[in-house]
């Protein structure tokens, strides 16, 4: 899973700080996450800082047999500088200063002690208390991450029954990084092995999709991939664009989306030197970036991306949000209720998500 984009160049940020928020925790969030930032692969390349419910996660690892060293921070105060253990950091309470009703800016570091007497979860169900101990985490990992405490986040999985039951107004983790940090230029990437792929659209119902699909969203979201993939080493992204309908369209026999959106999209894109072309049928293009002939496909919808990730790479593809000020990576899988508690569940994914934060970490501060 390392060195996916570009290599690191040597003398610089050598293992940088990671904040892991242990995500849904009536899930199998903080599981993977004390597994993982145990692991050997981990520890050797980062400074693994676990960010949630303090008592659930001194309950975790008691029941994994680790020990991680509790912190809790002072306004403005800095991380140690030595981390040679895993420190497990209690969440920000998630209540009065959220206010849903506008962007909010870079905050100011403010760790208050983890408050007593929080509200008990139950494994295995979306809840409310799950859901506002899931964001709790988020915020205080964007708060470290923007105030420099942090080098990068890898978020475990949230529930999006849970943040709709706690009132959070937002589908996922990519929506709600983008509002905290009010990003508006933004998208849902997933890298694997040999395979990457970005969304266009995400966490709308089918139906919707056709409509979304525009020339100026699909310039926009070209040209993020483009600069984002260049700030991490890639000279001359080759970007290969997915057509919406079968046989992309077939010149407008299955669907105008191809001729009247997408190609004048590319066209415009090409004529300032990016590198893209399409749009290409879905049900070869993936196979032909996994073959090593793209280095990114956009997708028009989150299963016409997520379909051949899945397949060809499940458990070592990391969901990394494109265009934030900070470097997010994720999993690739969900909260899996039914394995909550019953410790068999499988971390490798929530590693491979930490490694890639700490490699691009390295490559956001290697010189150029």
């Amino acid at each position: 899973m390392i060195n996916q984009i570009a290599p690191a160049s040597e003398g610089h940020l050598a293992r940088p700080v990671i904040g892991i928020t242990v995500g849904d925790p009536a899930g199998i969030g903080p599981e993977i996450s004390v597994k993982a930032a145990f692991s050997e692969d981990v520890l050797a390349c980062c400074h693994p800082v676990l960010i949630g419910d303090e008592k659930g996660l001194q309950e975790e690892c008691r029941r994994q047999r680790y020990r991680p060293a509790p912190l809790h921070l002072e306004p403005g105060a800095p991380l140690p500088a030595d981390l040679n253990t895993p420190l497990l950091l209690p969440a920000i309470p998630l209540g009065a200063r959220t206010d849903w009703t506008h962007r909010s800016a870079a905050r100011y570091l403010s760790l208050p002690p983890a408050l007593p007497g929080s509200e008990p979860i139950e494994l295995g169900r979306a809840q409310a208390a799950a859901g506002r101990a899931a964001a709790a985490a988020i915020e205080t990992a964007v708060d470290l991450c923007l105030s420099g405490h942090l080098d990068a986040m890898a978020t475990a999985p949230i529930n999006k029954t849970s943040f709709s039951l706690a009132g959070i107004p937002f589908p996922g983790h990519t929506e709600y990084l983008a509002w905290l940090t009010g990003c508006e230029d933004f998208a849902m990437a997933f890298i694997a092995p040999r395979l990457r792929v970005a969304l266009l659209t995400i966490h709308v119902p089918l139906h919707e999709v056709p409509g979304l699909v525009r020339q100026p969203a699909l310039e926009r979201l070209i040209r993020l991939v483009d600069r984002e993939l260049k700030g991490y080493g890639l000279a001359s992204p080759r970007i290969a664009l997915a057509g919406l309908n079968p046989h992309a369209g077939e010149g407008g026999l299955f669907g105008e989306e191809e001729q009247r959106e997408m190609l004048p999209a590319i066209q415009s894109c090409r004529a300032g030197t990016i590198d893209v072309s399409g749009p290409y049928p879905g049900d070869t293009l993936f196979l032909r970036a996994y073959q090593g002939e793209f280095d990114l496909v956009i997708a028009c919808y989150h299963d016409q991306g997520l379909i051949p990730i899945k397949c060809f790479s499940f458990g070592e593809a990391v969901n990394v949000t494109l265009g934030l000020p900070l470097i997010r990576t994720s999993v690739d899988h969900g909260t899996a209720f039914d394995l909550a508690g019953k410790g068999i569940a499988d971390a490798s994914s929530m590693r491979a998500a930490i490694r890639l934060a700490a490699e691009l970490a390295q490559l956001r501060t290697a010189p150029r």
